[in-house]
């Protein structure tokens, strides 16, 4: 192989021109060509007796390209290795027409490297970190939303009122055309749930069975692109209401939440326990967030356009995945590349970043740590240790924990360098359920 010529487009692209010697292509090619005749069969021909002309009439083409192909893979591989690069994604080749060299062929390697990642000082990056103590109270409350979702309803002649099931008919329209998800038969909801909007919850408060009501909707500029700011006329028929009757707090419930015996003493321990754990996993996600962002803007380098389109390419499969298992129509599907660049330069410019400061700190998965995060994660279920085999017999879920590892030594790491303040934070408010 001839020496490398490398010029650089772009700050990440690269093109190398590699020149391979004509007599050496030529003599792998009758190499190969001699090691083929020595077990190919042809008619007439006893194995290992095939004249060499035959066979290269018959192979020559196919084993001249294979040849080809790793001669240029092998010579590319050289050349990286020598310039020391880190290739990002895969190199294009392409043939160097009118080449320099009559005894050689040409040909160019175009490809991208991973940038040089410069983190600035994250000193002055600031962290709020939840602070949230379980009480009674926070246990009791829980135990009621269980309640409430194991709740059998009862007709009633009645108003409706808030936690009362509401079953109607409603059909709506926008300046007097029906329009798309407006209307629908036998239609429940449970008020105060908040599944529909605020305004059209409300309208149905005091409505008892049989009763039709015509309101307006107006649609907020959240909603849909075609009806936000909009509004809307409904006219709805109330065919039932009907009112909540929860479960007991006892044997047949703590039961129903799996503790066999049904001690109810026993279930609200483990209730505690599976909120500690839940409160635990929404604190070090809010940690997280904040650790990235901060990471993301304290850092300065280019994103591989290569690991981009790749991302948003990955990213537009499991949408229209999504998509086909919402029984939604995907044949001819569309999605523009726009639609994903944001959210894809930001998971990309993340896992470089976390990549760099992993290998720069020596911050990779520990045997131990992964072990750790494992038995936490089957603690929640009734065979753990079945849980923790199944994990080491799937190696790609070694790989997504090992990965989760990872992201966690660098939160530690970098809250070890950032301003970090615990703030006092309500249950309900970490949860996310508390009332305005």
């Amino acid at each position: 192989m001839q020496q490398a010529v490398e010029t650089k487009p772009s700050p990440l692209e690269r093109q190398l021109k590699v020149a391979i010697p004509v007599a050496q292509l030529e003599a792998e090619i009758a190499n190969r060509i001699k090691k083929l005749a020595r077990t190919v069969k042809m008619q007439g021909f006893r194995p290992g007796k095939v004249p060499i002309k035959m066979v290269e009439r018959h192979y020559g083409f196919q084993v001249r390209q294979e040849a080809l192909s790793e001669s240029v893979q092998r010579s590319f591989a050289d050349a990286v290795r020598s310039q020391n690069y880190r290739v990002a994604g895969m190199p294009r080749f392409e043939p160097v027409q009118g080449g320099t060299d009559a005894n050689a062929f040409e040909f160019q390697a175009v490809f991208e490297v991973y940038p040089e990642i410069t983190l600035g000082d994250i000193a002055e990056r600031k962290v709020t970190r939840p602070q949230t103590e379980i009480s009674d109270k926070d246990v009791d409350a829980t135990i009621e939303t269980l309640r409430k979702q194991r709740a059998t309803y009862e007709r009633v002649e009645r108003g409706a009122g808030d936690g009362d099931l509401v079953n109607l008919d409603f059909d709506g329209t926008v300046d007097g055309v029906a329009f798309e998800g407006g209307s629908g038969k036998n239609f429940t909801v449970v008020l105060g749930e908040g599944r529909m909007l605020p305004a059209f919850e409300k309208a149905l408060a005091g409505l008892a069975e049989g009763a039709t009501k015509t309101f307006p909707i107006v649609f907020p500029e959240d909603y849909a692109e075609q009806l936000k700011g909009k509004t809307a006329q409904f006219a709805v028929t109330v065919n039932q209401v009907a009112q909540p009757k929860l479960p007991e707090v006892d044997a047949e419930f703590a039961r129903s939440l799996g503790v066999e015996d049904g001690d109810v003493a026993r279930m609200r321990a483990e209730i505690r326990q599976n909120i500690e754990r839940e409160v635990k996993k929404r604190i070090q996600a809010r940690v997280k967030e904040q650790v990235m962002e901060g990471l993301v803007a304290a850092a300065t380098f280019e994103v591989p356009r290569v690991l981009l389109d790749s991302e948003i390419s990955r990213m537009r499969e499991a949408a229209v995945a999504d998509l086909k298992q919402r029984g939604m129509t995907t044949q001819d599907l569309e999605l523009p590349a726009a639609i994903f660049a944001n959210q894809a330069r930001h998971r990309v410019t993340l896992g470089l970043l976390i990549a760099d400061i992993v290998r720069k700190n020596e911050l990779g998965a520990r045997a131990d740590q992964v072990r750790k995060v494992i038995e936490e994660h089957a603690d929640s279920f009734e065979q753990p240790a079945e849980m923790v085999r199944w994990f080491y017999g799937q190696p790609e879920r070694m790989a997504e924990v090992e990965a989760v590892v990872m992201e966690d030594n660098v939160v530690e790491w970098s809250l070890a360098r950032m301003q970090v303040e615990d703030r006092p934070t309500a249950f309900d408010e970490l949860m996310g359920t508390k009332k305005p």
